[in-house]
């Protein structure tokens, strides 16, 4: 048995890894946290040569998290995110999609919703999540995602001040027509910092891991 409980993040970049265990170390003191990635997911969602192996390896991610004594695990890429039910049925714990409480706060503050993404991969789930998330609410919110062009190839190349500048360009520009801007990932949210709008900015990483720490805290205890 553990000494400490264990919970699991499921990466598809590294890139969020870093900000995300300084959010859980802040909001879960005392849980360790076992990282995964498979940063070959995203291309290959984009490849039908290889698409059809994103799920399986999901999967095996989240039984390596099981193995390794994991309560809870969180995907933290949204491209994947609607995979956590089956996967969760599958590995028998709970599986959170870190754009959960995101999606539920974009239905409340406003009908005309704009998902931001540097991903084309990215805005179906997303955008799904929040229409999903609005018809339990008795709302219909208009919904447009836009892809950010360029964004993606800056951050991965290591230009994180382009990537940032092409996100806080887009957040303006989607502002204007706009009751609420989602950033549909999580590495995304350092482009919203000092971007000053008159609609709400809404990104994941802070309510995503503010969340897993309720699921955490209602799981009944193994130790």
């Amino acid at each position: 048995m553990n000494e400490h409980p264990r919970i699991a993040l499921l990466h598809t970049g590294a890139v969020v890894i870093g900000p995300l265990m300084d959010l859980v170390t802040r909001e879960l003191p005392g849980v360790t946290t076992i990282n995964y990635l498979d940063d070959r997911i995203v291309a290959d969602l984009s490849d039908p040569k290889v698409s059809d192996s994103v799920p399986r390896r999901v999967a095996a991610l989240a039984k390596a998290a099981v193995d390794a004594g994991a309560e809870a695990i969180m995907l933290t890429c949204s491209s994947i995110s609607e995979l956590a039910a089956p996967v969760s049925a599958e590995v028998g714990i709970p599986i959170l999609r870190i754009d959960e409480a995101m999606a539920e706060e974009a239905v409340s503050r406003g009908s005309r919703i704009t998902v931001l993404a540097t991903l084309p991969t990215t805005c179906g789930p997303t955008s799904r999540l929040i229409a999903e998330r609005g018809r339990a609410a008795g709302l219909s919110p208009d919904i447009r995602s836009i892809v950010v062009e360029g964004a993606f190839a800056a951050v991965v190349s290591g230009n994180r001040q382009s990537h940032d500048r092409k996100i806080a360009d887009a957040i303006r520009r989607a502002a204007e027509d706009s009751d609420v801007v989602v950033l549909a990932q999580a590495s995304m949210a350092s482009g919203a910092e000092g971007c000053q709008v008159g609609v709400p900015v809404l990104t994941s990483l802070e309510s995503g891991v503010k969340r897993l720490r309720q699921l955490h805290a209602a799981l009944p205890s193994k130790r």
